[in-house]
């Protein structure tokens, strides 16, 4: 008797579902292993570091790099699915192999950090960073400015600096630094002072004997040209203006140090701002403000160390509505600047 084989035909349609179906359980298994522990054994600490504004990919590289968790594409694929996207807070987390995926993604959300990543841009005043930091929780305001004013701080630059409460004005060096949760006040000054001193070499005290002038004035004129000027090459234009006028014996004219005595930024100065009666107001006084107004970048220390050669002492904004500006030395070309940058206005 002779068999027949029998022929089964396949629905290509249902084919399709079985395979689709195989390779959504195949995710699911893999992502469902994914989000374990990378090592449930191993609970050794991993202090690992998110930056500002870090996004889920590199996150999840740092992550995967580390040995925390084992795969970056999950971490990725599970942070938009569950919509953490920017909600993950830069800082420095104290992580292990032991803890899952979904752990490690609630301690980084929460900002339950070892220590918090925090920036002090160039241009803040000793008020604006006491305002950020405590803004952020990271120090008591009141405990800060009293640090500020009457801590001790074994600095060869703070040795000489007048007494007040801003005496620290310039010295706090703008910087990104990492915050430890139980850090003190005095902690916190600390360290922007030791960046300040890192970066404030012996060229620089040289160079400002060479010139005749203290370590606190060139942080003082560093802090002028900071505030008076955002382009990287009017740095050493500023710092010329600046020279020259002292040495004409000029008062320094400059609205940034106005606006430091008034305690307010102002797009414009009004006339009766500059009658103000303070030792920051360079329309009224001649020579240097008492101290900085403002803690400057070291590309504006070196420019208050390095003016260029110039005999301009006027500058104004140019009239195109930028941050860039006309110099001269001939004030009836700078009345003709000015009469421009007002007409623009």
């Amino acid at each position: 008797m002779m068999l027949k084989l029998i022929k089964t035909k396949i629905n290509p349609v249902a084919a399709a579902l079985i395979i689709f179906a195989v390779c959504v359980l195949a995710g699911i298994i893999y992502i469902n292993g994914a989000l374990k522990p990378a090592d449930s054994e191993n609970t050794a600490s991993v202090i690992v570091t998110v930056p500002q504004g870090a996004g889920t990919e590199l996150i999840g590289n740092v992550l995967k790099k580390n040995g925390l968790i084992s795969s970056a594409d999950v971490f990725r694929l599970w942070s938009k699915v569950n919509g953490y996207d920017g909600d993950y807070m830069a800082g420095s987390y104290e992580l292990s192999p032991s803890m899952s995926m979904d752990t490690i993604i609630e301690k980084i959300i929460s900002g339950d950090a070892r220590a918090r990543r925090f920036t002090i841009p160039e241009g803040y005043t000793l008020a604006q960073i006491r305002d950020r930091l405590a803004g952020n929780g990271l120090v008591d305001g009141d405990r800060f400015m009293d640090e500020a004013e009457n801590g001790s701080f074994d600095y060869a630059f703070t040795a000489g600096l007048p007494r007040g409460y801003n005496r620290l004005e310039g010295y706090l060096y703008p910087e990104t630094y990492d915050i430890y949760a139980d850090e003190s006040a005095h902690g916190v000054i600390d360290r922007m002072l030791a960046q300040f001193e890192k970066l404030f070499t012996e060229a620089h005290y040289a160079r400002a004997k060479e010139m005749g002038l203290t370590a606190h004035e060139v942080v003082v004129i560093a802090s002028i040209i900071e505030r008076e000027t955002a382009a990287e090459e009017e740095r050493s234009l500023v710092s010329s203006v600046i020279h020259n006028r002292l040495a004409l014996g000029m008062p320094l004219q400059i609205d940034a140090t106005v606006q430091y005595a008034l305690g307010e930024q102002k797009s414009r100065l009004a006339y009766s701002d500059l009658e103000i009666n303070s030792p920051y107001n360079t329309y009224k006084i001649k020579g240097l403000p008492p101290g900085p107004i403002c803690s400057p970048r070291i590309e504006c220390i070196d420019a208050a160390l390095n003016p260029a050669d110039t005999d301009y002492i006027y500058y104004v904004l140019k009239s195109g509505g930028g941050s860039v500006h006309n110099f001269t030395g001939d004030y009836n070309e700078f009345l003709r600047y000015k009469e421009q940058y007002l007409n623009a206005l």
